[in-house]
């Protein structure tokens, strides 16, 4: 089964360095960043808006806990998003290419 790894980070930079990393480990078949997103939210009792980017990295199952940790290593914040989602479907094709390159 395929997974989807969606976290934010602080910068472009950190994202590709998160990316490259999670690809070169065959931890995942591939991300994208979404450059630029504005995020309010709630932490440490105060009300904080930021830009971050977004990471969306394609994985199997069997790897999500590995990227997991992988992405919090490489991590600046304290505390990062880290979300797990499963696709209810997909190109056959595609999800098959996620398999493949993350054996």
């Amino acid at each position: 089964m395929v997974s989807i790894i969606y976290s934010t980070t602080d910068t472009v930079d950190t994202a590709k360095t998160i990316a490259r990393s999670l690809v070169k480990e065959k931890l995942v078949a591939c991300a994208h960043i979404i450059p630029r997103i504005e995020s309010v939210y709630r932490w440490q009792g105060k009300i904080e808006e930021t830009t971050e980017c977004v990471l969306l990295a394609k994985t199997t199952d069997r790897n999500v806990e590995k990227a997991i940790q992988k992405i919090r290593s490489l991590h600046p914040y304290e505390i990062p998003e880290i979300i797990v989602f499963p696709p209810i479907g997909g190109l056959k094709e595609y999800l098959d290419y996620i398999e493949m390159e993350t054996a």
